[in-house]
């Protein structure tokens, strides 16, 4: 049997999810967990051989979540199922230690086949994500850069950033400017827009 973990923050989309898997002879969903806290404490409980991680949950988001998981339980294959099919988000999965990206509006087929891929040993891209990865290339951004742009998404002020991330008010303002200038936006806001539109935030 492949023991499965599914971290989804929608209920709903977790429950098909189970369901779906629950349906092959040689698959088991033994944990269900609906925010990136808890994907760790859960494998550890249940011994995954595989876990479906989202992208965007509350908590630790599933990138962040992929890569504690992968130094905590080393054997666990880590696949990314989401919504959000954008490049950014297949390079740094991948450098969290994933070896699986699937977007939601795949037929269940394809999820099922993927469990079992990354079971015996493979990697598993969906095609089309990875041609628009390799054709938009690495995100432009720093570690940092985007530390600060995604501190500053909601909204606050620089200062509220600089408090946020223990900065300077100028260092903030460097940083901002350059993430700015690297995206091509004119504004903050822009810049994260587009920042969010490719995936590196």
């Amino acid at each position: 049997m492949i023991r499965v973990l599914l971290a989804d923050d929608q209920a709903m989309v977790r429950g098909a999810l189970a369901t779906v898997l629950g349906l092959e002879p040689d698959i088991e969903v033994v944990s269900q967990v609906g925010s990136g806290d808890e994907v760790v404490p859960a494998a550890k409980e249940h011994g995954p051989d595989v876990a479906l991680l989202d992208v965007q949950m509350p908590g630790k988001d599933g990138l962040t979540a992929a890569a504690e998981l992968r130094a905590a339980l080393p054997t666990c294959r880590i696949i990314i199922c989401t919504t959000f099919g954008r490049p950014g988000y297949l390079a740094r999965a991948m450098a969290a230690g994933a070896v699986g990206f699937v977007v939601k509006d795949a037929p269940p087929e394809q999820l099922v086949e993927a469990v079992r891929r990354v079971h015996n040993g493979l990697r598993v891209v969906d095609p089309a994500l990875a041609a628009e990865s390799l054709a938009s290339g690495a995100s432009p951004l720093t570690g940092r850069e985007r530390e600060v742009l995604a501190a500053a998404s909601d909204g606050g002020t620089v200062s509220d950033v600089a408090k946020r991330l223990h900065l300077s008010e100028g260092t903030v303002r460097n940083h901002l400017s350059a993430a700015i200038g690297k995206t091509g936006a004119r504004t903050r806001a822009e810049a994260i827009r587009l920042a969010e539109e490719n995936g590196w935030l």
